[in-house]
This record gives C-alpha cells, sequence and structure tokens, in this order.
C-alpha cells in the first residue's frame, strides 16, 4: 500500500505527516521556526526557513515510520495563505516573504480599489475585497516603497509553492491558494487578466495555475537527495491551509461546513456553484475539489480569546493544572459551565486583534459588557466562549442569508476537544454539530489530494469519503438555543453602538 506525504507550511511551523492509502497516519512531525516584525504592523519570514523545515520534519517522519524512498507515492503541499515571496532571475530570494498578517498595505488596498472603480467593481472582478492581508496589495507596495526590489523581481510565489519550486524546480500554484492572492478570477479559475492591466501588472511575475489534484511537477534529484526521497515522486497542487483544512474535515459536498475553533476561527462552506457576498464581508474562493468553490469567514481571535484570558487571569488555573498533570484549558472550562447559559447578561467582543468576518474592522477592540456585582470568574470565562462562537455564527447566519445550506457542521481546532465548547457551540448555531475520526487538518487533506492526484482514488470527494467518517453527535438543547437566540442580537449590536468609540480609541493611542 503506498504512503503519501502531506507537507503544510504553517506560520509558526512546518508540519508534514505519512498517511497510508486507506487513510491511516503512521507519523508526524513538526519543525518550528521565527517570525519577524521589522516594524509595528509588519510581519516577514524567511522563505529558506520553510524550505529547512519541510526537509527536516520529512526526515524525522521517515525515520520515525521507518519508511523506505520507494514506498512514497506522491507528495502534498499546504501552506498559509497571501504571503509574498519574491524571487529574482535566478530564482533567489530577493527580500524576507511579507505574511498573511502583515498590516503595511492600507494605501495599497485603496490603490487597488481606485484603479478599478471601486470596491463594489473590484468584487465583480475577483469576488473579494483588498485586504491588506492579501498578495496582490504586498505586490503593489514592493512597487511604490522598494523599487529596486520589485525591478529584481521575476516571480512572486505563495509559501507553499515556494516550496513546491524548491521541491520541484517548477513555478507552480493551484486555484484554492490563488484565489487568496486576489489576482485569481475566481469563476473562471485562471489569473485575472483584466485585474492585472488596470494594475500594470506583468502576468509573467504569476506561476501557472492548476486544479488542487494535477500533479505539478515531480521531485527534482537535489530535493531528493536533501529529504532522503527518491527522485520522480509526484507533487501534487495541494491547498491554501483552509481550503486543505477542508478536504482533511472531509468538507466536499454541498451543506457540509466546517467550524474550526483554533487561535482564529474558521467557518467554511462547500459551494457547487459560485456565491458572492455583495458586501465582501465573505471570502468566495475556489475549492480545492475540482470544480467546485467555498465561501468562509475569519474570527481573528476566536479561541485566541481564551487563551488571553488563561495567560492574563487564570495564574491560579496553570499552577493547579501543573500539579494535577491536566491543561489548564479543562479547569477554566469546567469553571465557565458552572455559569448559567448566556453569563447573566455579561457579553464579550472577542476583538483582541480587530475583526475580519464580518467587520473587516483593524479598529475594533475586545469589550467586556454588562458586569454586575453578581459576576464572578465563572461568568467572565463563560462570557469570554460564548462571545468567540457569537462571532463564529456571525458567518454563519450570512453563509445562511447566501442561500447556501448548512446541512451538517463538523468541528474541528481545541474548540472541538473540550466536550463544553462543542455543546455551547451547537446550542450558539441552533443545530447538531459533530466530530471526525480525522484531526491532523492540512497536512492530511493534502496528503489526501496526492492520493487522488497519483491514482490512488478517483478523485478527493472518493478519498474522503473513503477515510474519514463522524464519531460523535451533540444535539442543541432547544431551551439553551432559546437563551442564545435571544442574547445573540444584543450582541450584535454592541459592535455598532460601539464602533465610533473604538475609532476614538485607536486616536488616543496613535
Amino acid at each position: 500500500m503506498p504512503v503519501f506525504l502531506g507537507i503544510d507550511i504553517g506560520t509558526s511551523g512546518t508540519k508534514t505527516l505519512a498517511m497510508r492509502e486507506d487513510g491511516q497516519i503512521l507519523a508526524s512531525a513538526t519543525v518550528e521556526y521565527p517570525l519577524s516584525s521589522p516594524k509595528p504592523g509588519w510581519s516577514e519570514q524567511e522563505p529558506v526557513d520553510w524550505w529547512t523545515a519541510a526537509v527536516n520534519s520529512v526526515r524525522r517522519v521517515l525515520k520515525s515510520a521507518r519508511l523506505k524512498p520507494g514506498e512514497i507515492g506522491g507528495i502534498g503541499l499546504s501552506g498559509q495563505m497571501h504571503g509574498s515571496v519574491f524571487l529574482d532571475r535566478s530564482g533567489s530570494v530577493i527580500r524576507p516573504a511579507l505574511l498573511w498578517n502583515d498590516q503595511r498595505t492600507t494605501a495599497e488596498c485603496s490603490e487597488i480599489e481606485s484603479c478599478v472603480g471601486g470596491r463594489s467593481k473590484l468584487i465583480q472582478m475577483v469576488a473579494n475585497p483588498a485586504l491588506t492581508g492579501f498578495t496582490a496589495p504586498k505586490i503593489l507596495w514592493l512597487r511604490n516603497r522598494e523599487k529596486k526590489n520589485f525591478d529584481k523581481t521575476r516571480q512572486v510565489l505563495l509559501p507553499k509553492d515556494y516550496v513546491r519550486y524548491r521541491l520541484t524546480g517548477d513555478f507552480a500554484t493551484e486555484v484554492s491558494d490563488a484565489s487568496g492572492t486576489l489576482l485569481l478570477d475566481v469563476v473562471k479559475r485562471r489569473w485575472s487578466s483584466a485585474l492585472l492591466q488596470k494594475l500594470d501588472l506583468d502576468a509573467k511575475l504569476l506561476p501557472k495555475v492548476y486544479e488542487s489534484e494535477d500533479i505539478t511537477g515531480v521531485l527534482s534529484e537535489v530535493a531528493a537527495k536533501a529529504m532522503g526521497l527518491r527522485p520522480g515522486i509526484p507533487v501534487v497542487g495541494g491547498g491554501g491551509d483552509q481550503a486543505a483544512g477542508a478536504i482533511g474535515n472531509g468538507i466536499v459536498g454541498r451543506g457540509a461546513v466546517s467550524a474550526t475553533m483554533g487561535t482564529s476561527g474558521v467557518v467554511f462552506a462547500h459551494s457547487d456553484d459560485v456565491q458572492v457576498d455583495p458586501q465582501g464581508r465573505l471570502h468566495t474562493f475556489c475549492h480545492a475539489v475540482r470544480g467546485k468553490w467555498h465561501v468562509m469567514g475569519c474570527v481573528l481571535s476566536a479561541g485566541g480569546s481564551l487563551q488571553w484570558f488563561r495567560n492574563q487571569l487564570c495564574q491560579g488555573e496553570i499552577a493547579a493544572a501543573r500539579k494535577q498533570k491536566k491543561d489548564p484549558y479543562e479547569l477554566i472550562t469546567a469553571e465557565a459551565a458552572t455559569a448559567p447559559t448566556g453569563s447573566e447578561g455579561l457579553f464579550f467582543l472577542p476583538y483582541l486583534t480587530g475583526e475580519r468576518t464580518p467587520h473587516a474592522d483593524p479598529h475594533a477592540r475586545a469589550a467586556w459588557i454588562g458586569l454586575s456585582l453578581r459576576h464572578g470568574k465563572s461568568h467572565l470565562a463563560r462570557s469570554v466562549i460564548e462571545g468567540a462562537t457569537y462571532a463564529m455564527r456571525d458567518t454563519l447566519e450570512i453563509i445562511k442569508a447566501m442561500q447556501i445550506p448548512v446541512k451538517e457542521i463538523r468541528l474541528s481546532g481545541g474548540g472541538a476537544r473540550s466536550e463544553f465548547w462543542r455543546q455551547l457551540q451547537a446550542d450558539i448555531y441552533g443545530q447538531a454539530v459533530v466530530t471526525i475520526n480525522a484531526s491532523e487538518g492540512p497536512a492530511y487533506g493534502v496528503a489526501l489530494l496526492a492520493a487522488a492526484g497519483t491514482g490512488a482514488y478517483k478523485n478527493v470527494v472518493e478519498a474522503c469519503h473513503a477515510t474519514i467518517s463522524v464519531v460523535t453527535k451533540t444535539p442543541n438543547r432547544a431551551a439553551a438555543t432559546k437563551t442564545y437566540n435571544a442574547a445573540y442580537p444584543v450582541y450584535q449590536q454592541l459592535y455598532r453602538s460601539l464602533k465610533p468609540d473604538f475609532v476614538a480609541i485607536q486616536k488616543l493611542i496613535e
């Protein structure tokens, strides 16, 4: 039975796993690397660190699973989206890569919208508005602020596609990750010649676009030697981390939705057709399923809000957990469970790092609202978890308003591991939620794409159906849902009421 490698180029580290054709994971390994912030709001990494981490993680997996080079049947690639790697004529990196969470391109976003005649025209062209994290504004930033570097640039690659280049020597990408550049015609699944012309950018700067299952090249002798593999192993397109993670969760058919509660929170819905939110609150991208699309929303501080609460206000729980050899989150959620549903009118707005969906507001700030003498630490903890989940519901409500069916919600991330948080999500979403037998995320998804692309399965949909199954189901409780349905509009109104104050606060700290 052949073995497939999934390599995920993340922000904090690269994860590689080895998966048998039947979906069994044989081994996984993660190698971390630093992130730099040369100026406030800037976020950069050295692409060579990704390559080194990929090499080392593959070697660790081969050793751990005792695999021989001849057993590897294919490689899939995933990675952090939107990042920009600038290469010169010789294929060398010109400067550190600008990452998805880099905020330096506000002026360039305005420039893009101006060039095409406004935000709505841009959404019509590429299905999405210009956001500071996207790739296109970064290219314009290089042209505007580092012209010498721009003049040397001959190729712009996304993070996983730089690793692909080091693996195969080929410049290539695939539709799901390319969607996040803002330069892809998402409807036609090819680079937007109209937008490139408006922005006066040469299409030759961009690599060839494939479908996610397609083989884009084969492992070179140099890369094979570095990794301890055999030359000629097929490398498939793979996917951006969110689309790849959705494959890993089996979100490959109509009605399937995933809610991933990590540091950030992502709600991702499969769509058979192109569905665009005219207001641009959700991203509409090509899916890693051939000929399909997806919509998604991102909460910037979902699980991150609870992590902040733990770090800043739960030193006692951290110390107790250490003595009891438990996870501090177990103690925090146990305490939260003692507070009543709705936290007796206490709300937490989870905007610790601004917000993307649905507000696209970098000035938004977190807040507790409704505090009274009745409230204790259990209420504070529960309200943080409820606030992050309300924020996820914001995306679900937009998806439903777009007439995209939500038949099954599959949970993953830290919010799926907690029985308390699973129940709370079901109650706030107002329907049952499920978990599945796979929990390895994007690396697992692209291993499945590699299996499908090399012929082990007819396509990735078949691969998912053969390997992924539901293991738990948590129905919502009618009484709790009624309470949350009454509270949710209040939560929504709080942002609208405080929006002018967030702007005023920002002016105070600038």
